[in-house]
């Protein structure tokens, strides 16, 4: 019979319960169900009380759909694991508690999740083909970052922002351009309108890709700042939104594809990944397999597993209880959780 993995996440704004049944190498999701708080949209961003208090409120009846979803009742549920950072602390600790709670009533197995590793992991839910070695690109409203990933467990850091996340530029600039929060989406829907050279923003040190010392860093908020002044300037800005929308987003993708891509060649892997809620835009997608073809295939999960989801804590999980790993009862949440296994980069390596 195959083990039945509850995954719970609360690490921003969506509170998400799926399960897994594992039996083999490849677990088969059978119920995901998320719950995303609205009320921040007024506020342009999440509002961390707010959504701790939401996540109290949900979670019961979250989790309880989800089994109901799969026709399965706590009882039969073999293993609990929950994200345990990074995020707002106050959001991961109503999941973690929640589903120690429920571990420790039934004396099954508990593990914390890294909630990036879950990223890494959310692809496998539904390509059967994605196995390591790759490059992986995690990209969202919190975190950019390149991961060689030679191995599941095994990660090397090539590079990450040294300001703004990626996702959180696109938030900052849909802003701008009165798209509301969060932006990602209307800003991709908005530039499709646009013309692609009326304004060329700066590239974000996609010169360092001619270097070998650090290649792999990213930097948004001069992008953004860019973005900003043109704003300011425009004397005509509903003639120049749509410009604008394409103007930032051609540069922001092109320098996640040229990085991501150059990585690839430079290590010689057969496949590379993104996930994250910035994977959701088609465009970066379409960009990335273009540029790869010929080179590596490209996974990318469906967008509701690359947003903020259970299912991909429980395929995480699910591969580390696998391991043998548990997490005492003790367990508390951290804002700053590193990925398990990741090292830092090889100062003396280089890529090229």
């Amino acid at each position: 019979m195959a083990d039945r993995i509850l995954g719970i996440e609360t690490s921003c704004d969506e509170t998400s319960a799926a399960v897994l049944a594992v039996d083999g190498a490849r677990p088969k999701l059978t119920s995901l169900v998320i719950l995303s708080q609205d009320v921040h949209r007024i506020f342009g961003g999440v509002v961390p009380e707010l959504a701790s208090r939401a996540h109290v409120r949900a979670i019961g009846s979250v989790v309880d759909r989800a089994l109901a979803d799969a026709a399965l009742t706590l009882e039969d549920i073999d293993g609990i694991v929950v994200t345990a950072g990074p995020g707002l602390v106050g959001a991961l600790l109503v999941g973690v508690m929640y589903g120690k709670g429920l571990a420790y009533s039934r004396n099954i197995p508990f593990l914390g999740v890294n909630h990036l590793e879950g990223h890494l992991f959310a692809p496998t839910l539904e390509d059967e083909e994605l196995e390591p070695p790759f490059v992986a690109l995690l990209v969202s409203g919190g975190h950019t970052m390149l991961l060689d990933v030679p191995a599941w467990g095994d990660y090397r850091l090539l590079g990450q922002t040294l300001d703004d996340a990626a996702g959180e530029a696109f938030d900052k600039v849909a802003t701008l351009l009165g798209l509301g929060y969060p932006g990602g989406a209307p800003l991709e829907r908005l530039a499709r309108e646009g013309r692609p050279d009326r304004f060329r923003f700066p590239r974000p040190l996609l010169a360092e890709l001619s270097r070998t010392d650090e290649p792999y860093q990213f930097s948004f908020s001069g992008l953004k700042t860019a973005v900003l002044r043109a704003v300011r300037a425009s004397n005509d800005l509903a003639r120049d939104r749509a410009d604008l929308a394409r103007g930032f987003q051609d540069a922001a993708l092109e320098v996640l594809v040229e990085k991501t891509a150059h990585a690839v060649e430079a290590l010689g892997y057969p496949q590379a990944m993104i996930g994250g809620g910035v994977a959701c835009n088609q465009v970066l997608m379409k960009q990335l397999r273009a540029r790869l073809a010929g080179i590596a295939r490209v996974s990318i999960a469906s967008p509701r597993l690359n947003t903020d989801n259970a299912a991909m804590i429980a395929a995480a999980g699910a591969w580390r209880l696998a391991q043998g790993e548990r997490s005492r009862w003790d367990l508390e949440p951290r804002d700053d959780l590193p990925i398990p296994g990741l090292r830092a980069p090889d100062p003396h390596r280089t890529l090229a």
